[in-house]
């Protein structure tokens, strides 16, 4: 037993947004399976909770526990690159970041990704997290293994041939399964992609979104609220030359633009609600058309460090140009005054239980507001709008949705809530949010 595993320590956990605090009565830091496996026979004798956090970049209180908090710090690095299968074999608490920068130098990339990688990997995978796709979709239907520690602290591992029922139950567990130790994706050899970013006015994208989704591999595009104007982005697959964004020019653009003006921008809404139309209508004209192309990670992913607070709602895709008008007619008609842009992206059908793109082609509705801004009434509005849609919520971001509720949008939602009786009876990895989205 490692030196750093046998001194554990009580802190205040907080995630990445301030909107869930927790203070657990231990903190435990595994270095290994085996270690991990004993933290949670001592915590069953002990009669406490447990739950594994990542970074905490889920906006809801998915990892919060007053028993037991397993920090993965030490559960990191890469176990194994199969080039044959192509596949990697990736610690559960290894940030994404550095699996991307790690990958990249073997001359391997991800298939897709989303736009932030602080995430460690069993964190971004539990909840769903995904990026825009035609025909790649999120970062959970990349992987082709797992290994699964039980509240019994049997190790089990789960694959489309091994444990499969829960294979597809866990890639996207929410943690109420058991503890995700490692992971195998699928990695394809480093390719390079031309990002074409283009304003464009409502109106348009809104009438030619069926065609801007078919027509580009991943497509995503921000609207401006009290605005006519969006922002499009489409990544698409290139033969080269590597063009990278100039180092003055990104600066400027991801930066200057997307984070340090954007961070005056909030804070002055924030103090002064009135002036944030006016603040959308600069905002909309101040990022300007760009053409680059560099390795995936570079275009998929950029810095985020405003910070805020997310609602977002996965719609049938067929359902989001209605959605999104929806939206857009409760914002002009309403006292509202919303500083960030709305984000949509979209995702192919896929095969996991309670993915929010589970049995169809999904269109994601993402709302923000700056951290510290009230965001109940517009929050509500929207999931009000999204609801009506048959919307899923992405399980680590605001909503109010229940149990009742998932067991309408998700057909399978029932397999998930069986195997979680049969794997975790005495809901050792239960909390507040899963008993409300879960049930007892």
């Amino acid at each position: 037993m490692s030196d750093t595993y046998a001194r554990t320590r009580t802190s205040t956990w907080h995630n990445w947004a301030g909107t869930v605090t927790a203070r657990p009565a231990r903190t435990e830091p595994p270095a290994s399976v085996d270690e991990l496996a004993d933290v949670l026979r001592r915590a069953g004798a002990d009669g406490l909770k447990v739950k594994p956090v990542g970074s905490g970049h889920s906006f809801t209180a998915a990892a919060a526990t007053d028993g037991v908090l397993i920090r993965p710090d030490l559960l990191t690095g890469i176990r194994d690159i199969d080039r044959e299968a192509m596949t990697v074999t990736v610690e559960a608490g290894t940030p994404l970041k550095r699996l991307n920068t790690a990958l990249a130098r073997e001359g391997l990339s991800l298939t897709n990704m989303g736009d932030i990688m602080e995430q460690t990997v069993a964190g971004a995978t539990s909840t769903g997290t995904h990026g825009t796709g035609r025909d790649s979709a999120s970062i959970s239907a990349q992987i082709r293994a797992l290994e699964l520690v039980t509240a019994d602290g049997t190790v089990l591992v789960c694959s489309a041939e091994q444990n499969p029922e829960i294979f597809a139950a866990a890639r996207i567990g929410l943690g109420a399964l058991g503890v995700i130790t490692a992971v195998t994706l699928a990695v394809e050899p480093i390719f390079l992609l031309t990002a074409r970013e283009e304003p464009m006015s409502f109106d348009r994208v809104a009438s030619d979104f069926d065609e801007l989704v078919a027509e580009n591999e991943h497509f995503e595009f921000y609207w401006f609220p009290h605005t006519g104007n969006c922002n499009t982005k489409r990544n698409n697959r290139s033969a080269g030359p590597a063009a990278p964004p100039g180092k003055v020019s990104a600066w400027v653009d991801d930066e200057l633009l997307s984070n340090g003006v954007f961070q005056v921008a909030c804070a002055l809404g924030r103090a002064v609600p009135a002036t944030i139309p006016s603040i959308a209508r600069l905002s909309s004209r101040a990022l300007s058309a760009r053409t680059y192309t560099d390795i995936p990670y570079k275009v998929f992913t950029s810095p985020r460090r405003v910070r805020f607070v997310e609602m977002e709602y996965a719609v049938p895709r067929e359902h989001a140009v209605a959605a999104l008008r929806e939206l857009k007619a409760m914002v002009e008609r309403s006292p509202l005054k919303i500083s960030f842009p709305v984000e949509v992206r979209t995702a192919p059908a896929d095969d996991m239980t309670l993915s929010t793109a589970s049995g169809r082609d999904s269109a994601y509705i993402a709302v923000h507001l700056y951290r510290g801004t009230p965001h109940r009434s517009y929050f509500t509005a929207v999931e009000r709008i999204m609801t009506a849609h048959a919307g899923r919520p992405h399980w680590g971001k605001i909503h109010t949705r229940d149990a009742a509720y998932f067991s309408e949008v998700y057909p399978r939602f029932g397999e998930f809530t069986a195997l979680r009786d049969r794997l975790d009876p005495d809901r050792m990895f239960g909390n507040d949010y899963l008993r409300r989205v879960l049930g007892d």
